[in-house]
């Protein structure tokens, strides 16, 4: 999704913030308009959650969403800023800090988050930091949120991974941080953000990449 460039591309100090809210402006949907599973929970026991940042969440949604199995739901919403609770008019200025941030809610026998992390680094280019393509903001940077240290340590090695195939291919310093999402809360994005490419088939996706395929082997099973 593109936001209107309002300020300096530059993360926001916590003073410059909005005081956000003590909950929600408005009510996610129960459902996934493709998968049809719960977005919001409960989750089947055994399944596992992970969070990517890559760009316009719009597009970047629906490749988790199209992989073809093991993935139980996804979800658009903003991860990785100060503000609680943000609407898209705060997002918009750059001051919440936010990223948009696709939730994944995946079943790890099915298929591996080393796969999924291969789909992430493969549909953005993570060397651009706050921009992907026409898209230009602190809102569009590049994150993966972990839920485990095994989820961090993967998400680690493989950006070492695809940084040394990046390199060769002559693409610059990857940009993309690795946080702990229990540090982050998650903020689900509205109703009408929510698959937004299966309601709107002709929509603006704003998903891509270099080129550079991860490197083979270090993905584990493919899904």
């Amino acid at each position: 999704m593109s936001f209107v460039r309002r300020r300096e591309l530059r993360l926001p100090t916590p003073e410059e913030a909005p005081p956000g809210r003590s909950a929600p402006a408005y009510e996610v949907p129960a459902k996934h308009t493709v998968l049809g599973t719960a977005l919001l929970g409960p989750y089947p026991d055994g399944s596992e959650v992970a969070g990517f940042a890559l760009g316009c969440f719009w597009g970047a949604e629906r490749r988790f969403w199209q992989l073809p199995a093991g993935i139980w739901t996804t979800l658009t919403g903003f991860q990785g800023g100060l503000t609680p609770y943000p609407v898209d008019d705060e997002i918009r200025t750059g001051l919440t800090g936010h990223a948009e941030t696709v939730r994944v809610v995946f079943d790890p026998a099915r298929v591996t988050y080393e796969r999924l992390l291969r789909l992430f680094w493969e549909s953005h280019d993570p060397t651009q930091g706050f921009r992907q393509g026409n898209d230009v903001g602190t809102h569009v940077r590049s994150i993966l949120f972990t839920h485990s240290p095994e989820q961090q340590a993967a998400a680690v090695n493989s950006r070492d991974a695809y940084q040394q195939a990046l390199t060769k291919a002559g693409y610059g310093p990857i940009t993309t941080d690795v946080l702990a999402a229990e540090d982050h809360p998650f903020y689900p994005a509205q109703a009408c953000h929510q698959q937004y490419l299966d309601k709107n088939p002709g929509g603006y996706c704003g998903a891509g990449g270099t080129g550079v395929s991860f490197p083979a082997g270090t993905d584990g099973p493919s899904a």
